[in-house]
Parts: C-alpha cells; sequence; structure tokens
C-alpha cells in the first residue's frame, strides 16, 4: 500500500504533466491528418488532382488499419511488449510517413528528384506527386492509428479510477485542438499556391511529437519501476487470440464500435471535405472556409471535458451517445437542404462531436480487462477505419459524379445525405446499445467513477 501512495501517478500533477505531453504527440497526429483538407481546391488546380484523387488520399490513411488491420495487431503489440516500445516504434513509423507525404509536393521532387521517375513509371493515369504522397499517407497512417491507441493505454495506467471520463474528454480536446489549427493555418502558409510549407510544417511537427514521446518513456520508466509492472505477465494475462473472439461476442462491445465506425465515418470525411464545400456552397474565401470547418474543432474544446466531468459524476453515457447521433444527423440535413449560416450548424456539430467521443471512448474500460485495453482499442479503431477508408473515397466519387466536368460551383447535396445516412445508422446503434445494456449490466449509465459494475468483476 505504500508503494501505491509513493508511485508518481498518485500526484495529480504529474498525472496532469503526462496528459499534457502525450496530448501534444496526439496533437500534432491530428495536425497532420487536417493539414490538406482546406487545401482541396489548390490540390486540384496546381496537382490536378480530382474530387475522387482527393477522397482516395484522405483514405489512403485508413488502409493498412483496415485491410492489414494494423490498429488491432498494433493493439496487440501493445500488450505484449508494452507502452514504451510500441509507442516509440509507431509514432516513428508515424514521423516517417508524414515527411514522405510532404516530400511529395516540394518543388525538388517535382522537377524529377530522388524516387520520381519511379513514381512516374507505372499507374499513370496517377501523378507521380499523388503516389508519392499516398505512400506517406499510408505509413503516417500505419503508425497513428496506433500511437492513438498507445496514448489511450497510458491514460488508463495514469488516471484509471481518477475522473477518467473528464481526462477522456481533455484527450479528444488535444485532437481537435490540432486539427482546429491546421484548418486556420495552412491556408495562410500556401503562399498564393504553394503548399510545400505548409505540409513540411506539419512534418516538422509530428517529429517533434516523436521527441516528446521519447521524453514521455522516461516518466513510464520511473512508474513502472514503483508499481513494479516490468514484471512478466501471469498466465491467465497473456494475449490469446480468443480474447479477440471474446470482445466479438460481447454485444454491447459491438454496438458501441459500430456506432464508433458510422459516426466517425459521417464527421472525419465531411471535415477533410468541409472547407471545400463551404468554398463552392456559401461563396467564401479559402481561408475563411477553413476558419469555418475549424469551428468543429473549437465547439469540442468548449463541450467535451464539461461531457467527461459529466459522465465521471452522473453517468448517462449511452443516452448521450444517443443525443449526440441525433444532433449530427439533424446537421447533415440542414447543410444539404438549407443555406443557414454554417456558423450555427457548425456549433451543433461541435456539440455532437463532444457527446459521443467523451461518453464512449471510457465505456470500453467498463467492458473489458485492463490488460487487454489495447487490443479492444485496437479492434475498435481498425472497424473506424473500415469507414474512414471507405467514405471519402465515395464522397469524392458522389461529388464528381453529381458534378458534370468543368463545373465551377460544386452541388454537395448527395453527399451530404450521404454523411446523414450514416448518422441515422449511428443513431440506431446507440438506441440499441441502451436497451443491451440494461441486460448485460455494464454500467454504461452509471458514473464513470462508480464501483461495483460488471466490467469491475473481470478485473478481479
Amino acid at each position: 500500500m505504500n508503494a501505491i501512495k509513493k508511485a508518481i501517478n498518485d500526484y495529480a500533477a504529474v498525472r496532469w504533466g503526462i496528459l499534457f505531453l502525450v496530448g501534444f504527440v496526439l496533437s500534432v497526429n491530428y495536425y497532420f491528418y487536417d493539414a490538406l483538407s482546406p487545401l482541396k481546391s489548390i490540390l486540384e488546380d496546381e496537382f490536378g488532382f480530382s474530387s475522387t484523387d482527393f477522397g482516395l488520399f484522405v483514405a489512403f490513411y485508413s488502409i493498412p488499419n483496415t485491410f492489414f488491420l494494423m490498429a488491432v495487431f498494433g493493439g496487440i503489440i501493445l500488450d505484449k511488449i508494452g507502452i514504451r516500445r510500441t509507442g516509440f516504434l509507431f509514432v516513428g513509423i508515424m514521423a516517417l510517413g508524414a515527411f514522405l507525404t510532404a516530400y511529395g509536393t516540394c518543388d525538388y521532387y517535382r522537377n524529377g528528384g530522388f524516387g520520381y521517375n519511379f513514381f512516374n513509371s507505372f499507374l499513370q493515369s496517377y501523378s507521380a506527386e499523388l503516389k508519392m504522397m499516398l505512400l506517406g499517407r499510408f505509413l503516417f497512417g500505419l503508425g497513428a492509428e496506433t500511437s492513438i491507441v498507445v496514448i489511450s493505454k497510458i491514460i488508463v495506467k495514469w488516471f484509471k479510477g481518477k475522473d477518467l471520463a473528464l481526462v477522456f474528454g481533455v484527450k479528444i480536446e488535444f485532437g481537435r485542438l490540432g486539427t482546429a489549427v491546421a484548418l486556420n493555418l495552412s491556408p495562410y502558409l500556401t503562399n498564393g499556391n504553394d503548399i510545400s510549407v505548409a505540409v513540411w510544417l506539419a512534418a516538422i511537427l509530428v517529429s517533434i511529437g516523436l521527441m516528446a514521446f521519447i521524453v514521455y518513456i522516461m516518466f513510464d520508466i520511473k512508474l513502472n519501476k514503483q508499481i513494479k509492472q516490468e514484471r512478466s505477465l501471469k498466465k491467465d494475462e497473456e494475449f490469446r487470440f480468443r480474447d479477440i473472439l471474446q470482445l466479438l461476442k460481447n454485444k454491447s462491445f459491438i454496438l458501441v464500435a459500430l456506432l464508433c465506425v458510422t459516426f466517425y465515418s459521417a464527421v472525419f470525411p465531411f471535415q477533410s471535405f468541409a472547407p471545400d464545400f463551404f468554398l463552392n456552397k456559401f461563396g467564401v474565401s479559402l481561408e475563411s472556409s477553413g476558419m469555418i470547418a475549424s469551428m468543429l474543432a473549437l465547439g469540442t474544446l468548449i463541450f467535451t471535458p464539461i461531457v467527461g466531468l459529466f459522465v465521471d459524476k452522473k453517468g448517462k453515457s449511452a443516452s448521450l451517445m444517443f443525443i449526440g447521433s441525433l444532433l449530427l444527423v439533424l446537421v447533415h440535413l440542414t447543410f444539404a437542404f438549407t443555406m443557414v449560416s454554417p456558423y450555427i450548424p457548425m456549433i451543433f456539430l461541435g456539440m455532437a462531436f463532444s457527446l459521443v467521443p467523451a461518453a464512449m471512448w471510457p465505456t470500453v474500460v467498463k467492458m473489458v480487462k485492463e490488460s487487454r485495453i489495447g487490443t479492444a482499442y485496437g479492434l475498435m479503431y481498425s472497424i473506424q477505419n473500415l469507414g474512414l477508408w471507405g467514405f471519402p473515397i465515395l464522397a469524392g466519387m458522389v461529388l464528381d459524379a453529381t458534378n458534370p466536368a468543368g463545373t465551377e460551383t460544386l452541388d454537395y447535396t448527395y453527399t451530404m445525405l450521404m454523411f446523414a445516412s450514416l448518422g441515422l445508422l449511428g443513431l440506431f446503434f446507440a438506441f440499441m446499445l441502451k436497451r443491451v445494456d440494461k441486460k448485460e449490466g455494464y454500467g454504461l449509465e452509471l458514473p464513470s467513477n462508480k464501483k461495483g459494475f460488471k466490467g469491475e468483476a473481470q478485473e478481479e
């Protein structure tokens, strides 16, 4: 007991310092993911991208986690070899992918630099620039999703039983902050039509994030020595593939995963196309379109910690997920059929994007053993990435199909209806989750800090 009291994670200042450290890693991850979102029109003008090409670029992030299940394997690796080695490996891959993406946009490469002739020698219907950027996006996604799983497990390790939902809410804030800064800053860094500065800055930030994780490693070593977690895993704690089968038999977990994929597929792909949507539907400038799109992330900065604190104190996670899904549907229908000022729907979309994630991610801790957190989150992220791969491509294809070649102003109506339909599916899954939880008894409607629900028994 005395050893536990002396552990550094028992001190609030240290715990929150760790959160800010790994939160920075998450912020630069999201910054890079969204750095090119407000620059779609420049990619079309200067690089010859079509809307489908842009959708393919966005979607390539999710290929390693969708078709190769890297987020699942990353979660398994995390549970097997620990936070430090897994985090360093995958944050490093994320940084490599970021630099390759930036390299694909620079003048040196475009003028025949290293690798250009090779990438220009095959699939010539796609430009050499696009193919290099796709390779970078692929590697970035391979590292980024598992790094998010690592950060989630770090939070559980340092904060379990200590306002966990609030902390997950703050964690989400770090990601949204990265998105908000990227959507606002990238258009101002283009120097007219040159996007390379904006992308190189994003890549450098990711490399600084790798340095920040190395600093975290030193704290993790100290904590493990104090709480004696360097011991070998007990036989009943070792990973078994049947653990994944057990997760897939858990109805509540499956419903949360399905809500995750439908909800995020209606938000992240929309966010990637949002600046171009505002540019075309409302006739705003490139800079203003990025600023309006960033309101989604800025809204979550306000609402997410409030929702997290509410979940810790009052619970109602399943109900909040239902309300958030309903708001999502209403926002996309508003964008599809009205000319209401985009500022208002974006505020409500920010509320929806606070309600669902802040309520959803802490519920996993109630369903699985802590020693399986990495595997559970990895499985959820891989399922989520199925949507993040498919729907950006579909959105681009719908845009190209519903707008004749040479159209100056794109009509996004059918694309927004596609996003609204995803929201409806999420609404259904949230409704079913409330019903199923009453039978399975994981206590998703109970406060996060409350002990004694079914999930707690799994740790004993």
